[in-house]
């Protein structure tokens, strides 16, 4: 009989090999918690478990509230619950701007960055402080109406309440996962599996995608449970997987290739074959073809193959368009110093939610732009809070044919800093969303960048009169075709006057929660008559909206694609099915809240008009 102990040694070290795995999988931060190692026992009995709700909102991208209020901030998520387990719309919920896909088939739609990795999806996120660092056992998240939006959550390992800043600040993904539909809008309790990990943390961060909503997510809070000590894994599992043993090969997106990313941009000392095999055949163009294909960090990767495809990987060509806003949490100063010299040809650059924590630098975002800017046409800096007045100076001063510039959420832009965007006339899409953007610097803006197409002017709220605003609009701005005046306070009939006959080309504007604008001051109608090209109106809670204004917009604005009337108490069923009738390529309606349409006239409107969304929103 053959002895048996060298298959007891084979599958001693299978057994050993797949414990060894799972132990690296309980401190390595990115492999995605669908593959995650499930133990049932997380933590010894000792270590009591911690539960908080977060202390307080760090940052967010974007929210449906006012900067003034509380009402569908994201500061509503600090705290208790306020509705859970209630369902339906209320507004002491955390809900951000957009929903569904309506956003991305509207005139100031932008187009996508190519080479973003499939994994990444998210659109907004928030940042939450607890009180105690604790290591994550579990993430509670309520969410009070229309759930399905978090698609990613996160732990940092910076403490945002300790005097002393880490040398490395290091987010880790607790769990991912591809935006799901979920069926009805119901409240419930998010409880994803997450994975442990090797440092204790009491910064979350939830990013969201709403793409497959019907309607706005909101939350309510958000609960964190923990251990003070590091958890101990039990031997005991209940599966494991056998791709876990190939430790290379299956890297969580997020951060494959991005923790050695400075590295790999620097290797030079590469190993030359006699041939390049079939490449040696193809011309130059088709490989830069397929490589173009990649991801940055496979492209980094493959450059470490050979002279040849380090060429091609490094060839300016590669990055015409470059977004790096996927790898957010890996990219500092020596990152953009390492792409310096790959990017002296780039036009599109996407630095949105990069940066922050001290991770690039005013000096080192000034250098990457001196070597890089001058091809620069778009440029999107979204929640980029290391941008000051020196960083504005820079890109009006290297960025000579600058066409599209995204601030959107930029709040630590100092007011003054402004002033330096009016120096870029070539400007054609400029989106202020949340900055500190005054009035001066605004009318300077406006009488210099003539050009503009798209403005989004969202929340703005040191803005001190709007009409003088929309005056200079009409007057410079004739090749406006959307404008974004979401929440502004003080724009009147007088404003809105002034637009419509000077901006004839819109065809998107958003007037929603702007209270100074009524109906019986004919703005409406106005509108209606001059801007027959109107593809997208939101009049969002504007009580006054009445018949006669959706009549005038059945009559006008026959192309008109997205409606949104939601609050008003004016408007009957016999006015929309007029609207209805005349603009054939309408697709979004909203009259939530609207008193005189009910779910039964709803389902009628629904029934003759099947291709049109309509939405009517509830609280119960």
């Amino acid at each position: 009989m053959p002895p048996v102990f060298p298959m007891l040694t084979v599958l001693s070290m299978f057994y050993y090999m797949c414990l060894r795995r799972r132990a690296r999988t309980a401190t390595r931060g990115e492999m995605n918690s669908r593959r995650a190692i499930e133990s049932n026992t997380r933590a010894l009995p000792i270590n009591v478990e911690i539960v908080q709700y977060a202390k307080e909102v760090l940052d967010f991208s974007s929210h449906y509230g006012s900067e003034n209020s509380m009402s569908y901030t994201m500061w509503n998520l600090a705290g208790i619950p306020n509705v859970y387990p209630s369902s339906g719309d209320f507004t002491q919920t955390a809900v951000f701007r957009t929903y569904g896909t309506w956003w991305d088939r509207c005139p100031s739609a932008r187009l996508p960055f190519k080479r973003t990795p499939s994994t990444f999806c998210s659109q907004d996120y928030v940042e939450l402080a607890f009180e105690e660092p604790v290591y994550p056992t579990a993430v509670h998240i309520l969410e009070t109406y229309h759930p399905g939006a978090v698609v990613r959550i996160l732990a940092c390992s910076a403490n945002p309440y300790s005097q002393n800043p880490p040398a490395e600040v290091r987010w880790e993904i607790l769990w991912s996962e591809a935006p799901t539909k979920v069926n009805g809008p119901q409240a419930r309790q998010f409880t994803p599996c997450i994975k442990q990990i090797n440092f204790p943390t009491n910064l979350i961060r939830l990013e969201v995608n709403s793409s497959l909503l019907d309607y706005y997510t909101e939350l309510d809070a958000v609960v964190l449970h923990g251990v003070k000590e590091r958890p101990v894994l039990s031997l005991k599992t209940s599966m494991i997987d056998m791709n876990d043993i190939d430790e290379d090969e299956n890297e969580e997106k997020f951060g494959c290739g991005m923790d050695t990313l400075n590295k790999q941009f620097s290797i030079v000392t590469l190993r030359e074959w006699p041939t390049n095999g079939y490449f040696d055949k193809l011309p130059y163009e088709l490989i830069q073809l397929i490589l173009s294909h990649l991801t940055v960090p496979d492209l980094c990767r493959l450059a470490q193959t050979c002279k040849l495809l380090y060429q091609h990987c490094c060839d300016p060509l590669q990055y015409i368009h470059l977004s790096l806003q996927p790898y957010w949490a890996r990219i500092n100063d020596t990152s953009l110093e390492y792409l310096q010299s790959r990017c002296t040809l780039i036009q599109w650059l996407n630095l949105s939610w990069t940066g922050n924590r001290g991770a690039i630098s005013v000096s080192g975002f000034s250098r990457f732009l001196k070597v890089c800017g001058s091809e620069l046409v778009r440029l999107e800096l979204s929640c980029g809070h290391f941008l000051n007045e020196t960083c504005l100076e820079v890109i009006t001063e290297m960025c000579p044919n600058l066409q599209e510039l995204n601030l959107s959420s930029c709040d630590k832009i100092p007011p003054q800093a402004f002033n330096h965007i009016a120096k870029v006339g070539s400007l054609k899409r400029l989106i202020l969303y949340r900055t500190k953007v005054e009035q001066t610097a605004l009318l300077s803006i406006l009488n210099f960048c003539s050009e503009l197409q798209h403005l989004s002017l969202g929340s703005c709220v040191m803005i001190e009169d709007y009409d003088l605003i929309a005056s200079m609009m009409g007057a410079k701005c004739k090749n406006l075709r959307s404008l974004d005046l979401w929440r502004c306070k003080n724009i009147t009939e007088s404003g809105i006057a002034e637009l419509a006959s000077g901006c004839q080309l819109l065809e998107e504007l958003d007037l929603g929660w702007c209270p100074t604008l009524q109906s019986s001051t004919g703005c409406f109608t106005n509108l209606a008559r001059k801007l027959p090209n109107l593809q997208k109106l939101f009049l969002t809670a504007n009580r006054s909206v009445c018949d006669t204004d959706i009549e005038e917009l059945a009559a006008n604005c026959t192309h008109l694609r997205q409606l949104d009337i939601l609050g008003t108490r004016m408007v009957s069923p016999a006015s929309l099915r007029k609207l209805l009738e005349s603009c054939k390529d309408l697709s979004l309606l909203d009259v939530s809240f609207c008193s005189q349409i009910d779910n039964r006239v709803v389902l009628e409107l629904n029934a003759n008009f099947p291709n049109v969304f309509i939405k009517k929103s509830f609280t119960q």
